[in-house]
């Protein structure tokens, strides 16, 4: 038989690493940046046009490369951070695998000039499928300039996968924004289709967090400091006020180096026990400075999984420095057991008057004057009829007991004829309903009992509401009376407008206002969250953090945004009428039975069920 196995080419192998290392546009800024702040850069400029599909452009001011060195680093595994299998067990670089550029390489066409202090000219390098079509001196400044162009233009079913502009662009401003966050040293700009998205100074850590997710951040900053023989513990935890109910603005840094790890995430939030509500995430931002010894960072292609020796013992060095820092600065309570707040009383100087405590008496005063109390009153299911301070029959109440009908006008009570209507109305219509625990809407069927999640029903009916507006483009405006202003992150700018076509279908009235703020002037008729700010918010979260598809684009995240934040939540008491109303509109929603989110927004209990609770 012949022989059947053989080495792959060199081009198909960096292919196929390059599906490991580069799976879209944010993969590259994220390998080129940490190349630029290892060659010791002070500063670096991010140019992007259609978020990473036409152009990717890092600039630095690093020590730059030799022509030879120019020319090898686009070869697979050559590396200048590590020698040998030892170095992994002291790495204080971000990339040292050396794959990187050779997949990059691959599957783009790169422009490499470089430049070392003390050189007159510099090297440039053009590759096209891993393929040099040039390799030559040039004129340019000192530091490195990568330009990848058409990413996956060789192969076109990568391309087809990458996500619209948008959710792409979200990708990169997220690994920028880590890279920024690691580094407040290195001064860091972005333009985006020859747009200033981010113009960050060199400065601390605390200047760089403002300037990156905006000014009101100042004030929910708690500062985290700790530092003992095997981690120093720095970094700021957010208040838990402004707690969001979605990820997204968590972040761990092990020396210098984004990373996530579930178990530490969980000494933060144990920290914070108590002071956050059920499925609420904090703002974080730790850095952890750890011997590199202590410490394995090769355990995954993205390098954002890391393995500590004594990860207990971080553990609960992190979980004593958040609380630590909550008490210190008064977010926790804290208990004094000097002195009772309750007992702060004056103490008697033996020179002030004692005068005896006297009791007010009034001896006119008559417990069955009906002109001075009110009487209690058995209203009907409407709840709304009050007792008139004018009197009435008190026999008249003795025929509700004998169940004749009462008018009542008979009984001194006033409703309005619309209220009473309406009530009978409703009631002649729908089987009988009712709230159980805030949250749930209970009513008997023919095969025993349903539950309906008042909130997750709302939100199905609002979302599949806004999604048929913007599809249709006939969503109509509630004016503000006063236009509210919007302070945004530059991404969250970025984000919004790209979208403002698209709320604007839905009903929003909204433009930009100049750098990073826009102007609501008006919001969807049907929101019931009249406060633009925790509406944005909400469709912020959905943007950041929800994945769009062929199926669900944007679109789908918007009108999820907007029901989310417009929806009736839990522990609201809603009247009859309004439960009635609620099961009718789901009923008339295309798929009633699930939240838009996905989760049961209605559950049915048979009699069987329900029997077997009692055995």
């Amino acid at each position: 038989m012949p022989d059947i196995i053989q080495l792959l080419p060199d081009f198909v192998a960096n292919q196929i690493a390059a599906g490991e290392v580069i799976q879209r546009p944010a993969s590259v800024v994220k390998e080129l940046l940490e190349n630029a702040v290892d060659a010791g850069a002070s500063s670096i400029q991010v140019i992007l046009k259609d978020s990473g599909r036409t152009l990717i452009q890092i600039i630095d001011d690093g020590k730059g490369m030799t022509m030879p060195d120019a020319r090898m680093c686009f070869e697979r595994h050559a590396t200048s951070k590590i020698s040998s299998a030892d170095d992994l067990w002291k790495i204080k670089t971000k990339g040292f695998r050396g794959e990187a550029l050779a997949s990059i390489a691959s599957v783009a066409q790169v422009e490499l000039k470089s430049r070392q202090e003390g050189s007159d000219l510099g090297t440039c390098v053009k590759i096209e499928g891993s393929t040099v079509s040039e390799c030559e001196p040039c004129q340019t400044a000192i530091g490195t300039s990568f330009a990848v162009r058409n990413l996956f233009y060789n192969v076109p079913a990568r391309r087809q996968f990458l996500k619209s502009d948008s959710v792409e662009n979200k990708h990169v401003m997220d690994e920028f924004q880590r890279l920024a966050l690691a580094h407040p040293e290195v001064a860091m700009s972005m333009h985006h289709n020859n747009n200033e998205v981010y113009h960050l100074p060199k400065g601390s850590y605390r200047q760089r967090t403002v300037g990156i997710f905006g000014q009101k951040y100042d004030e929910r900053l708690v500062p985290v400091e700790e530092e003992t023989d095997l981690v120093k513990v720095t970094g700021f935890i957010g208040k838990p006020e402004f707690a969001r109910k979605t990820r997204g603005e968590q972040f761990f840094f092990v020396n210098d180096r984004f990373i996530k790890h579930h178990y530490l995430h969980h000494a933060v939030t144990g920290a914070l026990d108590g002071l956050l509500q059920d499925s609420q995430y904090p703002f974080y931002l730790i850095y952890l400075e750890v011997n590199p010894s202590m410490v394995d960072v090769n355990i995954h292609p993205t390098k954002t999984e890391v393995k500590f020796r004594e990860e207990r013992a971080i553990y609960s060095i992190l979980k004593s420095a958040i609380r630590k820092s909550l008490g210190q600065f008064q977010v926790a309570p804290t208990l004094d057991f000097e002195q009772e707040s309750s007992l702060n009383i004056a103490p008697f100087d033996g020179k002030s008057p004692v005068s005896i405590p006297q009791i007010t008496v009034n001896p006119h005063y008559n417990p069955f004057e009906q002109s001075e109390r009110k009487e209690p009153t058995r209203a009907k299911t409407s709840g709304a009829i009050e007792r008139s301070r004018g009197g009435g029959d008190w026999k008249e109440m003795y025929k509700i007991l004998r169940g004749e009908e009462v008018k009542p006008d008979e009984l001194g009570f006033s409703a309005p004829d619309s209220e009473i209507k309406v009530e009978q109305q409703v009631s002649s219509e729908l089987t009988v309903v009712f709230q159980v625990g805030k949250r749930f809407i209970a009513s008997p069927i023919k095969s025993g009992m349903m539950l309906v999640d008042q909130q997750r029903a709302h939100e199905r009916i609002l979302y599949e509401d806004f999604l048929a507006k913007g599809t249709d483009h006939h969503g109509s405006s509630q004016q503000l009376l006063f236009p509210f202003t919007l302070s945004l992150t530059p991404a969250d700018h970025a984000l919004l407008v790209d979208e403002s076509m698209a709320l604007q279908q839905m009903g929003f009235d909204i433009e930009d206002f100049g750098g990073n703020d826009l102007v609501v002037r008006g919001l969807p008729a049907d929101c019931r969250q009249q406060n633009p700010q925790k509406l944005v918010d909400s469709i912020l979260e959905q943007l950041h953090n929800g994945e769009a598809s062929a199926e669900h684009p944007e679109r789908h995240l918007l009108a999820l945004g907007l029901a989310k934040g417009s929806s009736i939540g839990k522990g609201q008491v809603l009247q009859t009428a309004e439960m009635r109303d609620l099961i009718d509109r789901l009923f008339a929603c295309e798929v009633p039975y699930y939240g838009p989110s996905g989760k049961n927004a209605i559950v049915t209990l048979t009699p069987e069920e329900l029997s077997g609770k009692f055995d």
